[in-house]
């Protein structure tokens, strides 16, 4: 008799996000609305103009080198999230299986003395990195250069943690773009009506290690003069206490959405729009109760 076993319900091993990454050319201005989130800048790339911020488990990084974006000579004033690396088991076994499933590649710009980060292309001009050295041995250890004097694992402010990615799809793209996720990584949709936050629209994914959610959004209805592209929109932070955390960045400068139908309460809020293209989400969670660990 032929045994039939199911499909693993994680596929590439992963476990969670290791960093995001905004590509943009005005990295200082960047870097400081960071800082007023919290973030702590500790290291510098050894031989790109790309910085490493930090806090708690979350890192950052900022690139503003030529060539930070596939097809850009160089990055845009307006920040993009350029890339998000996933945490897995085995880097290349992930980037091959990935490839096997119909990902397509990415290609290598590693320098010397820099590591070879496989990765495969994602929605729009973004890449997903696969990243294995996070725990022993860090890739921050062989990339980047440690600032003096700086607390290499600053504290998390409030708690707060990587909650997950928004995703912006066009209209009718949805099922194409869960499909993409399940497919190749392995997520999976939550039954319809279950949100987070204070934005409950479109349609959320878990992650297949239970450490962060993706949610897709189609153009709202009377949006049709609106240009609407596939992209990483922006990034969710999960906090234990909603109004804590903001009631922190407040005091650090962080001005958030007050007005109908977006308003600060105890499931979520959301930031400002600062240089014209970034802002955050915090949404209510506990770390322990998504699985999270510690700064790598």
């Amino acid at each position: 008799m032929q045994e039939h076993y199911p499909e693993p319900v994680n596929p590439l091993g992963m476990d969670g996000i290791e960093f995001i990454e905004y590509a943009t050319s005005q990295p200082q201005q960047l870097g400081a609305v960071l800082q007023t989130l919290g973030f702590a800048q500790v290291a510098r790339h050894r031989s790109r103009e790309v910085t490493l911020y930090r806090q708690g488990s979350m890192n950052v990084i900022v690139n503003a080198h030529p060539e930070a974006l596939p097809g850009m000579s160089a990055p845009a004033a307006h920040p993009a999230i350029s890339a998000i690396a996933l945490r897995v088991r085995d880097a290349e076994f992930a980037y091959r299986r990935a490839l096997e499933l119909g990902a397509w590649a990415m290609p290598t710009r590693a320098s010397v003395m820099e590591l070879n980060i496989p990765g495969i292309h994602g929605v729009g001009d973004s890449l997903v990195y696969f990243v294995d050295r996070y725990r022993e041995f860090s890739i921050y250890d062989v990339d980047f250069l440690p600032l003096p004097g700086v607390d290499p694992r600053p504290p998390a402010l409030a708690g707060m943690h990587w909650f997950g990615v928004v995703q912006s799809v066009h209209a009718e793209r949805t099922g194409d773009w869960v499909d993409f996720y399940t497919h190749l990584f392995g997520f999976a949709p939550l039954p319809g009506g279950q949100y987070f936050g204070i934005l409950p629209k479109g349609m959320l994914l878990k992650s297949p290690c239970g450490k962060f959610y993706l949610q897709l959004i189609e153009p709202p209805e009377g949006s049709e003069d609106i240009a609407w592209e596939e992209r990483l929109l922006r990034v969710g932070i999960g906090a234990p206490d909603v109004v804590a955390a903001t009631r922190a960045l407040r005091e650090r400068g962080v001005v958030f959405v007050d007005r109908e139908p977006v308003q600060t309460s105890e499931k979520g809020a959301l930031t400002q729009i600062y240089m014209g293209s970034v802002t955050f989400e915090l949404v209510r969670s506990r770390e322990e109760a998504l699985g999270g660990g510690g700064a790598r």
